[in-house]
């Protein structure tokens, strides 16, 4: 017999599965939440790995559905079988940006807003509902492959599967994230590739340093929570910048267009100290390069909406929707002013760096769990699949769904970010 092991309220669930249900597989694939550059590769690679358990006589037989558009197309039974004799060709998904098969933010225990959308009826519930089609598809095991959000729907849909339906799907979770802030996981997909993006699309930019005296450029990374995309990116960025040959004399150098300031989430900002010692900085290059994460600074500025009477405006996670409450208009409106700058810039590279392909780093962690994922599926064994922090040496494995959850910070005491902001002597973070 083989174990598939699901979330439980109370403690840690096992069920058996016999031989002969699992070797007939039929596996069902969905990408959700927001962009990461590795959705595509994420698909390819479990094709690859699926397709050569099936040749390898790990199973008998094999289906694979691709469900369109996330949560929304298992709802409302949006999907079409991958063709056998385009298997190989899906190689090619490693080198392509976006999702290959659609994505949305759907949320199955958000009933109000499922129904708003017309993705199920009044009577109905979206567990419910995502339930009976994965059984009428014959669904043996369902891949999703997005964020927290996505793998905390998933370990919903493993319970609901469990506790109503015997379990009858073992659901395997693919971690993307670019902000690589989920617990307990080591590394999520597309991180790695979205700070190398981030940084070639701030290469770029920072030549507007020179198109106006006394510029101030913000350069806003993704992050709601961590910082840790803003850091690596400042960290592949100056790299980069190593690199480049300056010619002496000119007004362009390598210290005009480095980072002057790093800000994120973990770390308090005093903007008025900072805007002082920036000030100094403005003086001498005249130019200011600040890095900052989207998430940095919301709780002051949803207290000053919330102080004067404003709603707060938040996504059908109940995440505040940072694109309407503009962190980055609020910092170029307050740092301009104490930088003396004549002219300021505000960039965001999240939507550059996140609609990128994976890159070598990526495509190789998502092969690992990929090839992991597959064995532990074939096993019976529902997780998600990443290397995982808590066990000693951490193993890539398929983790309990109980124990995976995003909001994990940033580690600010990490060596090579320390002498990062000392190195651009900034306050050190404590």
């Amino acid at each position: 017999p083989f174990i598939h092991s699901s979330i439980h309220p109370d403690q840690f669930s096992i069920q058996t599965i016999t031989m002969s249900e699992l070797q007939h597989m039929k596996v069902g694939m969905m990408t959700s939440g927001g962009l990461a550059p590795c959705l595509s590769a994420s698909v390819a690679q479990l094709v690859k790995y699926w397709a050569a358990a099936l040749k390898d006589g790990k199973i008998a037989s094999l289906e694979i559905r691709m469900y369109k558009d996330g949560y929304k197309g298992v709802l409302i039974g949006d999907s079409f079988m991958l063709a056998e004799d385009v298997w190989e060709e899906c190689d090619a998904l490693n080198y392509l940006g976006g999702s290959p098969i659609g994505n949305s933010r759907v949320k199955l225990t958000n009933l109000k807003d499922c129904i708003a959308r017309g993705l199920c009826q009044e009577n109905e519930t979206p567990l419910e509902v995502a339930a009976q089609q994965l059984m009428k598809d014959q669904i043996n095991v369902l891949h999703t492959i997005g964020g927290d959000d996505t793998n905390t729907q998933a370990a919903h849909l493993s319970k609901y599967l469990l506790d109503e339906h015997g379990g009858k799907v073992v659901v395997i979770g693919m971690p993307k994230t670019v902000d690589n802030d989920v617990y307990p996981i080591l590394q999520t997909f597309g991180a790695d590739t979205a700070a190398h993006q981030g940084a070639l699309f701030f290469e770029n930019v920072v030549s507007e340093s020179t198109a106006n005296p006394r510029m101030l450029i913000l350069h806003e990374c993704m992050g709601r929570d961590s910082g840790y995309l803003t850091a690596a990116t400042a960290k592949a960025y100056r790299e980069r910048l190593s690199l480049q040959k300056f010619v002496p004399g000119f007004t362009t150098s390598a210290d005009s267009r480095d980072v002057h300031a790093i800000w994120i989430p973990e770390t308090p900002l005093d903007i008025a100290k900072e805007g002082a010692r920036l000030k100094d900085v403005m003086d001498k290059f005249g130019n200011v390069n600040v890095f900052f994460g989207e998430g940095t600074g919301v709780e002051e500025i949803v207290a000053e909406m919330e102080a004067a009477g404003e709603e707060v405006p938040r996504d059908a996670f109940g995440h505040v929707a940072l694109a309407k409450i503009n962190p980055a208009n609020y910092f170029s409106t307050h740092l301009a002013k104490l930088v003396g700058a004549e002219k300021t810039l505000v960039q965001k590279s999240g939507y550059f760096a996140r609609a990128a392909a994976a890159n070598e780093f990526d495509r190789t962690l998502i092969g690992d769990c990929a090839k992991a994922g597959v064995d532990s599926a074939i096993e019976g064994i529902s997780g998600c699949m990443g290397q995982d922090e808590d066990k000693e040496g951490q193993p890539i494995r398929a983790i309990e769904f109980e124990r995976v959850k995003g909001g994990k910070p940033f580690d600010i005491k990490q060596e090579w970010f320390q002498t990062m902001i000392a190195a651009i002597g900034q306050v050190k973070a404590e």
